[in-house]
């Protein structure tokens, strides 16, 4: 039988780069007791005032169909959250209301790039993010992001990358894997090479509430000069612990947003209405709950450095915000994949190998920091006595 040219496109940019977690969760289906410490969900409940909108609305008849864009007053709240943040009037008709931010990215690409076209694209990144530039036929050009510069995206490094095929930059501040933040004077560096070749930029900020203490956040939609080629993409996963109700939106110019309209269209015609109420409540404030984590995150983040950094080799990349920690294991002699399958397997502690986020994370291990402090801590212990075992054997 004969396929479409996405499904060869898409060969090995799914499942693949998650079998470390789907072993760990094959583990554990079998009664082995696994740390998982793979994925990124928020470690509280949806909020109570949510759920308590969202049956509300359920119960007042909000189960219809809804429009391409969006529910009025998800709109309107996320056009007075942007304006407020912006300083600028961001008007209802510059959103687009999707399930979730990984779809809403999807669709962006789809309405910017195709065929042919190239994507400056951070290195690492966002194991999702190579497929949703491969499914448009365009390509994706790694950017590395260097531990030296805190692995935020340097304007030099993407200049040197340009070429006539270039179409966008694609940002993604707070970062995941790494937790970096972009700084303001480097999103206008940035932003500076978009104007010159007349790139888009794309910005993936779905942890933006998520910021430890002591760092700031910046946005290109933040920066006027840059407002005609930026678009934002986020949702209410992460902020309000709320993942399975797929909420999410992108904000961009008035002509992309009504050119994005068509392609929101054909995937899916509408979001929920009384999903949508309950994100509408959600933006309209900020997060009861992100603070929280934010400051358990960090807490957790330091205690991996501290249990870890210099400890038989290994070395701690400590993040500004998000729900991870990255860690170089590369003094053990392995590559990311083999030690986190052998430590899912000797010590029953399951990590996200780096080079599931690409080549620049190679020898590379990304931790969650999702979990109790305990439990991190005695992940820590096992992770720092396999490495001893590991870098004894490379030596």
């Amino acid at each position: 039988m004969r396929y479409a040219a996405i499904t060869e496109r898409l060969a090995g940019l799914g499942g693949a780069k998650w079998q470390v977690h789907a072993r760990a969760k094959a583990l554990q289906a079998k009664g082995v007791p696994v740390i998982q410490l793979t994925i990124g969900e928020p470690d509280v409940a949806t909020p109570a005032a949510l759920l308590a909108e969202a049956k509300r609305a359920m119960d007042a008849g909000r189960l219809g169909y809804s429009n391409g864009r969006g529910e009025v007053a998800l709109l309107k709240a996320l056009a007075a959250r942007y304006t407020k943040r912006s300083g600028r009037e961001i008007s209802p008709q510059q959103i687009t209301c999707f399930p979730g931010t990984q779809t809403s990215l999807y669709a962006v690409m789809m309405a910017l790039v195709g065929e042919g076209d190239e994507v400056l694209v951070g290195d690492p990144m966002y194991a999702t993010y190579e497929g949703i530039i491969a499914a448009t036929g365009a390509v994706a050009v790694p950017v590395p992001l260097r531990p030296e510069h805190g692995f935020r995206m340097q304007a030099a490094d993407v200049a040197a990358r340009v070429t006539p095929r270039s179409r966008m930059i694609f940002l993604n501040t707070p970062h995941n894997p790494t937790g970096a933040i972009l700084r303001a004077d480097e999103i206008a560096a940035l932003g500076a090479v978009a104007k010159a070749q007349d790139l888009w930029m794309l910005s993936d900020e779905v942890y933006e509430e998520m910021i430890f203490d002591g760092a700031g956040f910046a946005s290109p939609l933040d920066q006027a000069d840059l407002a005609e080629r930026v678009v934002v993409a986020a949702s209410i996963s992460k902020s309000h612990a709320a993942p399975g109700f797929r909420s999410g939106w992108c904000v961009g110019p008035q002509e992309f947003a009504d050119r994005l309209l068509p392609v929101a269209e054909t995937m899916l015609f509408g979001n929920q209405p009384f999903i949508a109420d309950m994100t509408a409540l959600a933006v309209s404030a900020p997060s009861t709950v992100a603070r929280g984590m934010a400051e358990r995150f960090g807490r957790r983040a330091g205690m991996i450095a501290a249990r870890l950094d210099g400890v038989n080799g290994l070395r701690v990349h400590e993040p500004e915000a998000g729900m991870f920690t990255v860690v170089d294991i590369r003094a053990t002699g392995m590559s990311g994949e083999a030690f986190a399958l052998a430590l899912l397997e000797e010590e029953s502690v399951a990590v996200m190998p780096g080079e599931s986020f690409g080549a620049a994370l190679a020898g590379w291990i990304r931790i969650s920091l999702t979990l109790e402090d305990a439990v991190i801590a005695t992940a820590c212990e096992r992770i720092a006595g396999f490495a001893a075992r590991r870098q004894g054997k490379a030596a």
